[in-house]
């Protein structure tokens, strides 16, 4: 999964938000585990995956990470964890490592992919 750029990216983050680093590594070990052959890049200051179509980005800020899902309104949100109105976006805040768990990102990324799998 990984590349120059994604090594770059995670390098500099490693250096300028550790806390953030840590939160991005164990979401991307999350995607991994529910779609082992994702294919990850950097787009637009995060990582982005796909498999036959891009299910989610992950993007770190100073006090979150967030989970973001393009078509995230065709998500079922059974854990009512989806933040965002717009037409079509979705996405999770993460601020500790416990909220990968408590708000069922796992299943949420799984979801998104079988749902790009549907277009």
């Amino acid at each position: 999964m990984n590349d120059e750029k994604v090594e770059q990216l995670l390098s500099d983050l490693r250096l300028t938000n550790p806390a953030g680093y840590d939160l991005v590594q164990e979401v991307r070990k999350t995607v991994c585990s529910a779609v082992p052959k994702a294919s990850e890049r950097v787009i637009y200051g995060g990582f982005m995956f796909a498999a036959t179509a891009q299910f989610c980005g992950v993007f770190a800020y100073t006090e979150h990470v967030s989970i973001e899902f393009g078509r995230g309104c065709d998500l079922k949100d059974t854990h009512r964890v989806l933040e965002g109105s717009g037409k079509l976006r979705r996405h999770i805040k993460v601020h500790t490592l416990a909220d990968i768990k408590a708000k069922h990102v796992l299943a949420y990324i799984t979801q998104a992919h079988e749902n790009s799998c549907k277009k």
